[in-house]
């Protein structure tokens, strides 16, 4: 342990000293040269915990609208929203869990949400502040309780049978967590990857992927949602006992993006492709399949970086995602609603998640921000407890419903909240509101190439992105201390001596490009400088 505890730090150290790193990054052009997502900031929503707004003590449609002006009021000349401009809702369909996953009904809205009517009316209120909205698809199974299966199963002879994966006796093996996925019913065994209630669909069968191409159809052109987060996408087609990125799912997933582009050219697709390398994913944005996928492999670094005050792992990955995926085709984050939230992974610290909330928004790819983590909740597993309703205020419910809340918000609201975090300019989330205003300003920072700055410092990250003549210089202290030794080498950034450093962040005095533009870092503090 100690052993490799130090070959890190040794690796950290290294990558400070070594010359600059430079990573291309060449968005897929549309007429404005980038896709719209690229230029995004997305906020994910767990409708059940966001906001209730008829007090049944469940989250809702309208409570989401209502709460539109929180995420961008649609005046970019104003600062009291977070700025974000993209929205994925967890799944909205009718199902009988809490979380949603296992779907009864894809071409409806869970009625605890409200009505279709409700949702279009979001939709129409999110356009116009210049919001998208994705919705989760899972398009993996469906509940157990769906029509299909439950006539599947309980006859062999219907016409669902083979829309699901059947066999006589139990194949007896495991999945990818060592889990069952052989479940026993009255009429032969079925594969389920997750659950027994959720039983995997058959995209063999070329009806099953009919019948799905024409609900994403629904969805894009007769609904209007702007696409889609991919539930379990590396899962989608086993192939015997290989039950993950099969290249059955790859030719699948090849034949579903005219389908969806068809529906609407300016969709966007990203897929949940966890615990998976950078190269990895990189074979699902190839150009032919998702426009996005989730890079986790990042987002833990971040957290790393955050964490324990070394610039690396950020660095390295971020170095290595550029290298698998030089176009910058992923999706960036922190946690999502399957991981323990960001705040407790940080042990509770705000200025490590502020430092963490810089990398991520800073960075290429396409960030992600889970609903709460802009004010700092916290929430460890079980599911629910990292799914908690959102908090508003320190009064009644957090502020989130006149009712009794589906689940009890989490214990320390009343101190972290948004409303008391709003009026205050060095909190969480006036760090979050201030990052996605300068990231939504400057295009370097949404699609520039990047250079690592070496700054002799192994807690002392620089980095220098580029877009035309928008040039980003981003300088984050992660320790604890402040340091006024370190260095900052500009020798391959093409920037010369001199040149004016104007502040965006964490200063408000204008520099010149030198080995050190701020005289002293402060403890845990990010500034950032548009070079004139």
């Amino acid at each position: 342990m100690r052993k490799a505890l130090t070959i890190l730090l040794l690796a950290s150290f290294l990558t400070s000293c070594l010359p600059a790193v430079s990573t291309e990054v060449s968005p897929a052009p549309t007429a404005d040269g980038n896709p719209w997502w690229n230029d995004a900031v997305f906020y994910e929503i767990f409708v059940r915990s966001f906001n209730d707004s008829n007090g049944d003590g469940i989250g809702d449609f309208n409570g989401i609208t209502e709460k539109l002006d929180y995420l961008n009021d649609g005046d970019p000349n104003t600062t009291a929203d977070l700025g974000v401009t993209g929205i994925w809702l967890m799944p909205i369909f009718p199902s009988p869990s809490y979380h949603g996953y296992d779907v009864t009904d894809f071409y409806g809205v869970n009625p605890q949400y409200g009505t279709m009517e409700d949702f279009k009316k979001l939709l129409a209120e999110a356009h116009k502040r210049g919001i998208r909205i994705i919705i989760d698809m899972a398009l993996n199974h469906t509940s157990d309780q769906h029509p299909w299966f439950k006539e599947a199963k309980k006859d062999v002879n219907s016409k669902y049978r083979d829309w699901y994966i059947w066999s006589e006796t139990d194949p007896n093996y495991k999945g990818p967590w060592n889990e069952r996925v052989w479940h026993p019913s009255t009429t032969g065994f079925y594969y389920g990857i997750f659950e027994a209630f959720m039983p995997d669909l058959n995209y063999n069968n070329p009806k099953v992927t009919k019948e799905m191409d024409k609900v994403s159809a629904f969805w894009l052109k007769e609904v209007g949602v702007d696409g889609f987060r991919l539930d379990a996408a590396k899962h989608l087609i086993e192939e015997s006992r290989k039950q993950e990125n099969t290249a059955s799912t790859h030719e699948w997933f090849k034949d579903y993006r005219p389908v969806y582009k068809a529906a609407n050219p300016e969709a966007m697709t990203v897929g949940e492709i966890s615990g998976d390398t950078p190269q990895t994913l990189a074979d699902y944005t190839s150009g032919d399949q998702l426009d996005l996928v989730f890079n986790f492999h990042l987002a833990n670094a971040f957290i790393s970086s955050a964490n324990r005050g070394q610039a690396a792992y950020a660095t390295d990955a971020i170095t290595y995602s550029g290298k698998a995926m030089p176009n910058a085709q992923y999706a960036s984050f922190l946690t999502n609603h399957d991981q323990d939230r960001a705040m407790s992974q940080l042990y509770g610290e705000v200025d490590k998640a502020k430092v963490a909330a810089a990398l991520l928004l800073t960075s290429p790819g396409v960030p992600f921000i889970y609903y709460g983590e802009e004010i700092g909740m916290v929430g460890k597993k079980p599911d629910e407890n990292i799914r908690l309703p959102m908090q508003w205020s320190g009064g009644e419910n957090a502020g989130f419903s006149g009712g009794r809340p589906w689940r009890q918000p989490g214990s320390g609201y009343a101190e972290v909240n948004v409303a008391a975090q709003t009026g205050d300019p060095s909190s969480l989330l006036s760090q979050y509101r201030a990052l996605i205003a300068i990231r939504n300003a400057h295009p370097a920072l949404r699609t520039g190439s990047l250079i690592f700055l070496p700054t002799g410092k192994t807690s002392v990250y620089a980095l220098l992105r580029v877009e035309g003549e928008d040039k980003i210089l981003v300088l984050i202290n992660l320790d604890s201390k402040p340091y006024n030794d370190y260095a900052l080498d500009w020798t391959a950034s093409g920037v010369n001596t001199g040149t004016t450093l104007a502040p965006l962040m964490g200063t408000t005095d204008s520099s010149a490009v030198s080995a050190q533009p701020v005289t002293e870092l402060a403890p845990f503090t990010t500034y950032i400088f548009q070079v004139k």
